[in-house]
């Protein structure tokens, strides 16, 4: 039987990546599901490319009447919600000499404030027993030069996933993360560095990962499937590391 059978999700930053790539497994496993993200012409691709069972929203997470719409939207298509999957975010790389205030506070906007009032604006819609998930990364862990920003927010996104955990236990709702690593993903691609930035960069990660290479989307998306579903019903406030080694060994 489908793991995820009758149930319906909400997916933050669906259009591509980790977002899409798990909207696909959800898809599989039987369940309805809501990808939100601000660029429409990915979005309408992704919609084409998963078929019947998704549907999209355009909007973008830290402006508050997009959220009001994405879950107007959940709530007419479905009545209510077992799954949301905080996902979307930026990871941009600087140096903290070039850090400005407004890359900063960008960072924590999309990352942190539009997490936290994504989840907000779904608790009227959660259902018993819904599960709640939120993408940090090992960033958050690790000393990772250039990524000072982005890992400050990503270790906020873990301390709300504990604390979520224990204010919505009793209101029988499941909070818990999903911790990537290096992945293969169009963030990488959207970065404002140079290409070959970028291809040096990822040279320079891959060395320090024991798997010897990036991680693919899908092999977040399984992990995901299992968080969002009843097998993993005993698990509150935990984080699931899929990084290929990288911060374990």
């Amino acid at each position: 039987m489908a793991r995820l059978a009758g149930k319906a999700a909400v997916i933050t930053g669906g259009n591509s990546g980790i977002g899409l790539e798990t909207a696909k497994a959800f898809i599989r496993e039987g369940a309805r599901v809501i990808i939100f993200g601000r660029d429409r012409a990915t979005l309408d691709k992704a919609v084409e490319e998963l078929g019947e069972g998704a549907i999209s929203v355009q909007g973008d997470v830290i402006n508050e009447q997009d959220l009001e719409r994405l879950f107007e939207t959940a709530k007419e298509q479905f009545g209510g919600l077992d799954i949301l999957f905080v996902n979307a975010g930026i990871a941009p790389a600087q140096p903290i000499e070039t850090i400005t205030e407004e890359f900063f506070d960008r960072i924590f906007d999309i990352n942190v404030k539009g997490a936290f009032f994504t989840v907000q604006r779904a608790l009227p819609l959660l259902r018993q027993g819904a599960s709640v998930i939120f993408t940090t990364s090992i960033a958050s862990t690790l000393g990772m030069p250039g990524m000072s920003a982005y890992s400050a927010s990503k270790a906020a996104v873990r301390s709300l996933t504990r604390t979520l955990a224990a204010e919505l236990v009793e209101r029988g709702i499941r909070v818990n993360a999903i911790s990537p690593g290096p992945i293969e993903t169009p963030i990488h691609e959207r970065s404002d560095l140079p290409s070959e930035v970028v291809e040096e960069i990822g040279q320079t990660i891959i060395q320090q990962v024991p798997a010897g290479r990036f991680g693919s989307a899908q092999e977040i998306a399984e992990p995901v499937v299992f968080l969002a579903s009843d097998e993993s019903s005993y698990m509150l406030g935990a984080e699931l590391i899929i990084d290929g080694g990288m911060g374990q060994i």
